[in-house]
């Protein structure tokens, strides 16, 4: 079928496409993009199902539900490994931020003799 090989390409794509452009303004301009698309498709989908029913016949594909079945899966796919990516980055993120503060603190000194200990109890309380 056809449309087994679009969609086989079409993931193959978008994670090599994530791995390789992920962080930048333009992989996430490409999501969005995708999900937008993603959207108005499946809101075409509710409202001429049988458009549907004929793409998916053209593609190979015996019913219009089975073509939606197979596009959620593959937009699943591209939403974890995303989501996965952007998971990692932040993990990332807060373990510089970490190092960083503890450098901040390991050089002026213990809390105790700085006072930041107490301003952060006041602003506490």
């Amino acid at each position: 079928m056809l449309i087994q090989y679009l969609l086989l390409i079409a993931v193959g794509w978008f994670l090599v496409f994530f791995l390789r452009h992920h962080g930048t303004t333009r992989a996430a301009a490409g999501a969005k993009l995708c999900f937008v698309a993603f959207v108005a498709f499946s809101v075409y989908a509710v409202l001429r199902p049988d458009d549907i029913s004929v793409l998916a016949h053209w593609l190979g594909v015996g019913r219009g539900t089975d073509l939606l079945v197979y596009g959620i899966a593959a937009g699943f796919a591209c939403a974890s490994i995303n989501t996965f990516l952007r998971f990692k980055e932040l993990e990332v993120r807060y373990a510089q931020l970490a190092r960083a503060m503890a450098l901040r603190d390991g050089t002026s000194g213990p809390l105790e003799e700085s006072g930041d200990l107490g301003q952060h109890a006041s602003d506490e309380a």
